[in-house]
């Protein structure tokens, strides 16, 4: 969150904005105590806890309700632009011409409190679309519609909300499923639209296409023909076409398809000029089916019988003033009680992507692909495949004991990466912003947070460790700069956590070539990290930049346990490299920081930043204040199954303090009390506050005007994904599930779209964080390279089911009381180790086969004669008595 100095104004009310009147259950009420203190002091009822754990059902949106218009779910292809699929199916926002905006809709809007900058506007960074979000920003036309004939009657029904009585939108990323509903016609009409996703394959998840299939059933009890038709406006080169341009559209056949391509060209002369422009390009739009109508250009006005006919123009030319509009259709008899599926596609092509100063350009499906007509080309050939396999994953996703809610919000935030937040350079690199168009560089001390890429796409993760991290990015020193190319500077979370996450793309690697390829860089990022520690206490105490976007002096718990973790990670991936003298400088430094952090962090409540013994509280910390972040370190080492690096019952006291102290049932009174932060919450909404104040310091946080102070009275998703996180893996289950639920609350579709958890801009990497609640609450472990996975799920431990995604395929496990399932759906995965949470058991069988087995401190581990691999469509079956 890097965001130009301003100052910063105090002691203005902050009330809810008026444009969002949608309220939602609040639970628990917050009062003050006799010192003023904001608390959350009722517990929620337990029937509403109760209901948390529920599995109940997938979220199904209603036009009735009102909660269409916000939707905005990203189906393009991760790496591909942001292509949004609206509440009612129709396609918006249309940001895949490399504009390379802040803000998917980049705007300042008005607003009744003062925010960092000091002054009532809210820009992009600070909240824009969370306070007024965005809705029907169309470029282009583009839309769907549908002509029934039944009896002797003919309807023409647009596949909009203005057009049907109700619509449902069924929120299951990565494929949504909307209904048409009218009791009146003799059919139901269902989409499902997506782009192909494919944990594991980075490519075929990454092709710039939206398919949008449609199924229609005869409910009647006579034939019904039906024809659906769709539609896009040619707007290639949308901000450079120019008077000295035309466009042109072309009927294309395809094999197996039929189309309608969209170009730009020079009246005159060469395109080479054209051709170079940043938004350059082309689009396809197609039936799979050879059988489809094609028309170049599609009649204009109201939609009638005629525009559903076929019409005689191959190609039409028009300037760029003036509007064309391609189309295709297919014909469908159904016979009673019969269903017929319709598939068409809209696939893009803009190849010029460019930063300036970063080592990287171009777009990676460009390496693929020569234009939109490839593209769709390559998704119809394999579409059996590419659909097949993207519904696999859905369906194994959901198909889980876990509460739908629950599944829903701790994956749909890896749409981030279908967004123009991540991008993928025709280089191969992966290069980001922190939220859409704003601060970029990858940022360590922001994604290091993100744990969804590194478990669904591990290879994109592994080659950013390998090609930036511990290549561009590296100094001599160890340090690694924090954005990459653009900084000059190391930031200490960052380097901590992507210790880390390199520890963490290791496991999730087949083998050990990316550790035993990158470990003289990784000793060199660890010693960086140990010798910021400048007494030698094992407690990190060195001023550096974090993601609080200042420099903090002292020795601060959350960036001490940090760097224990990452120091401790650091050490273990020793230990594998035989490297026993660097394992042995790793232990001493993680034993002595975690004594002296126990020991001169904690207050006897939670853990504080000790301030500098020279400068003391004179500049900006967290101090006596109870930080979000404080025991960060412990939840990161759950991430990738290490044991603990703080004491379990101090840990657990800071977490209880931060559900006492942090999370407000409604934040309404606290922020309106402590104004200045960015509105990411509003009254009426639950959330964690970053920072409170327990002891009731006049200046808690040592200075009284710096503008990052806003920062300590907001709720960041990204942050509260990460409490919740820890909260699942010790215990805390129904504390979790509150906290991930207000998220989830927060963000339902009445109020703003569910599918862009907002930050510093839109999209925010940090709410990635999300997916690790879901990985403790499946207490799933796993290292590639030892074949070794572990299960220990912290909810419903006797009946449970989750999906699973290791190095090199996918699954299902459960777990029915002694009965242990490990079923693999795609790829392959190889075992030599596997260990279940399980007591009193005295024998264990693999199928048939007794196996010898360890059983300590309730869990059971088995150790394979010979290494076992399973392949997609194979299961194993493990028997505890």
């Amino acid at each position: 969150m890097r965001i130009e100095r301003r100052k910063f104004l105090r002691n203005v009310s902050l009330t809810m904005a008026g444009a969002l009147t949608v309220r939602l259950p609040v639970v628990g009420r917050a009062i003050q105590d006799s010192q003023h203190r904001l608390l959350t002091t009722t517990q929620p009822p337990a029937g509403w806890i109760a209901s948390l754990y529920e599995r109940g059902q997938a979220t199904r949106y209603l036009k009735s309700r009102n909660e269409l218009q916000y939707i905005g779910m990203p189906v393009g292809g991760i790496m591909c632009g942001t292509v949004y699929l609206g509440g009612d199916g129709r396609l918006w926002l249309w940001d895949i011409f490399n504009k390379n905006q802040e803000g998917i809709e980049p705007k300042v809007v008005d607003y009744n409190a003062n925010v960092l900058d000091g002054g009532k506007k809210v820009r992009s960074r600070d909240g824009a679309c969370y306070i007024a979000p965005s809705k029907d920003i169309r470029p282009l036309d583009q839309g769907f519609a549908l002509q029934l004939r039944y009896g002797n009657k003919t309807e023409i029904r647009k596949l909009d909300e203005h057009s049907w009585p109700e619509i449902s939108f069924e929120a299951t990323y990565p494929m949504a499923t909307i209904r048409y509903i009218d009791p009146a016609l003799p059919v139901e009409v269902t989409l499902e639209a997506f782009s192909p996703f494919i944990p594991l394959n980075e490519d075929d998840s990454g092709l710039p296409v939206t398919i949008l299939s449609y199924k229609i059933k005869n409910k009647s009890n006579t034939p019904v023909t039906a024809t659906i038709m769709g539609w896009l406006e040619n707007k290639t080169a949308l901000y450079s076409a120019a008077a000295a341009h035309e466009r042109v559209n072309t009927v294309v056949n395809g094999t197996g398809w039929r189309g309608v391509n969209a170009i730009i060209r020079t009246k005159s002369g060469s395109n080479e000029a054209l051709e170079k422009q940043f938004d350059y390009g082309n689009m396809c739009l197609a039936a799979f089916d050879k059988a489809a109508m094609a028309n170049s250009a599609m009649l204009e006005g109201p939609l009638t019988n005629k525009s559903f006919t076929l019409m005689p123009e191959k190609q039409t030319v028009k300037d760029t003033g003036e509007k064309l509009t391609g189309a295709v259709a297919l014909y469908n008899t159904i016979p009673p009680g019969k269903t017929i599926r319709n598939d068409f596609a809209i696939s893009w092509y803009s190849p010029n992507l460019h930063f300036n100063g970063i080592q990287g350009e171009g777009r990676y499906y460009a390496n693929k692909f020569a234009d939109a007509i490839a593209v769709m080309d390559y998704v119809n050939t394999n579409y059996e495949r590419l659909s097949r396999e993207s519904r696999l994953w859905k369906d194994t996703w959901y198909d889980a004991s876990l509460p739908w809610w629950f599944m829903e919000r701790t994956f749909l935030n890896i749409s981030t990466l279908a967004t123009t937040t991540a991008h993928r350079f025709r280089s191969g690199r992966f290069w980001a912003w922190e939220g859409v168009g704003s601060c970029e560089g990858t940022c360590t001390h922001v994604w290091q947070y993100a744990q969804a890429v590194g478990r669904i796409f591990p290879a994109l993760e592994r080659d950013t460790r390998e090609r930036v991290d511990l290549g561009i990015a590296l100094l001599p020193d160890g340090g690694i700069l924090f954005r990459g190319e653009a900084e000059k500077r190391p930031a200490i979370d960052g380097q901590a956590g992507t210790v880390l996450r390199i520890y963490r793309e290791h496991q999730m690697s087949k083998d050990s070539a990316f550790l035993e390829r990158n470990w003289s860089g990784i000793k060199k990022a660890t010693l960086f990290i140990i010798r910021q520690d400048r007494n030698g206490d094992g407690m990190e105490d060195t001023p550096m930049e974090n993601t609080l976007d200042a420099v903090w002096d002292g020795e601060i718990a959350w960036i001490v346990g940090l760097c224990i973790a990452a120091v401790k990670a650091a050490g273990l991936m020793a230990a594998e490299m035989n490297d026993q003298e660097f394992a042995a400088i790793c232990n001493d430094y993680t034993e002595k920081g975690r004594r002296n952090m126990e020991t001169q962090l904690f207050n006897g409540e939670y853990f504080i930043h000790q301030p500098d013994k020279v400068k003391g509280r004179t500049v900006i910390g967290s101090y006596n204040t109870c930080h979000i972040d404080q025991v960060y370190g412990q939840s990161w080492a759950f991430q990738v199954g290490m044991d603990r690096v703080i004491d379990r019952e101090k840990t657990l006291s800071a977490l209880k303090a931060l559900y006492r102290y942090n999370y407000k049932a409604d934040v309404g009174p606290y922020i309106a009390a402590h104004p200045g932060g960015r509105p990411y919450a509003l009254a009426g909404e639950a959330g964690m506050i970053l920072n409170t104040n327990p002891k009731n310091e006049p200046y808690p946080f040592g200075v009284k005007d710096a503008w990052q102070l806003g920062y300590f009275n907001e709720c960041m998703t990204g942050f509260e994904h990460q409490v919740a996180a820890h909260m699942m893996a010790e215990g805390m289950t129904d504390e979790a599930l509150t906290l991930t639920r207000a998220v989830h609350d927060r963000y339902h579709a009445a109020k703003r779209n569910p599918f862009n958890e907002i930050e510093c801009s839109d999209h925010y990497a940090r709410a990635m964080a999300s997916y690790g609640t879901f990985i403790t609450a499946s207490g799933f472990q796993y290292h590639g390279p030892k074949g070794y996975i572990a299960f220990a799920p912290a909810i419903n431990k006797n009946n449970f089911k989750a999906p699973f995604v290791t190095a090199e395929g996918w699954g299902t496990y459960s777990q029915h009381r002694e009965h242990h399932v490990l079923q693999l759906k795609y790829g392959k995965v190889t075992l030599n180790t596997l260990r279940f949470q399980h007591s009193g058991v005295k024998q264990v069988k693999l199928g048939n086969k007794t196996v010898p087995f360890k059983a300590e401190n309730g869990f059971v581990t088995i150790q394979l004669d010979q290494p076992l691999q399973l392949q997609a469509g194979q299961q194993l079956d493990i028997t505890m008595v």
